[in-house]
């Protein structure tokens, strides 16, 4: 199984892309996963909270194919511990799927489109936090959750 990441923007501070990065590497041993970065729509001064939402969810949907299982990382969705997301993880890889698509949304959401064509929808936490920060968080529970499935000892 293939996964891939989309994350709307790029990340400004140093210590989460380095953080990001670590994981990524880690979980490369375990898991073929690409990420793809959505441009942050420019000229936004003008435009309603919706209208960014659509723009870009309409960029996001370009990049999915139509057999892909996507999962939206949403603040609204389902919350799953780390034991938890390993077996969810384990599902979709014994259900055969080829590629599971993780969405993070831009700072506004999802688009309506965008959450229909979602498959599942989960949160990493009840709080809330920056879509920038949301990356490593996910990273990393993606990285605990590999390993967790390979019996191994990071998760304690």
């Amino acid at each position: 199984m293939k996964a891939v990441l989309i994350v709307v923007g790029k990340t400004k501070m140093s210590f989460l892309n380095e953080g990001f990065d670590f994981y990524l590497q880690r979980i490369s041993h375990y898991l073929n996963i690409e990420i793809i970065v959505i441009n942050n729509i420019k000229n936004t001064k003008n435009l309603s909270h919706d209208q960014i939402k659509v723009m870009e969810s309409t960029q996001t949907l370009a990049r999915i194919q139509s057999g892909d299982f996507v999962i939206l990382l949403d603040e609204k969705g389902k919350e799953l511990g780390s034991l938890d997301f390993s077996v969810f993880l384990q599902e979709k890889m014994s259900a055969g799927l080829k590629k599971v698509v993780f969405i993070t949304g831009g700072a506004f959401g999802f688009s309506d489109q965008l959450i229909q064509r979602a498959n599942e929808k989960i949160a990493l936490s009840k709080m809330t936090f920056t879509h920038e920060m949301v990356r490593m968080i996910f990273a990393e529970q993606l990285y605990r959750a590999l390993t967790i499935l390979k019996g191994e000892g990071y998760h304690h």
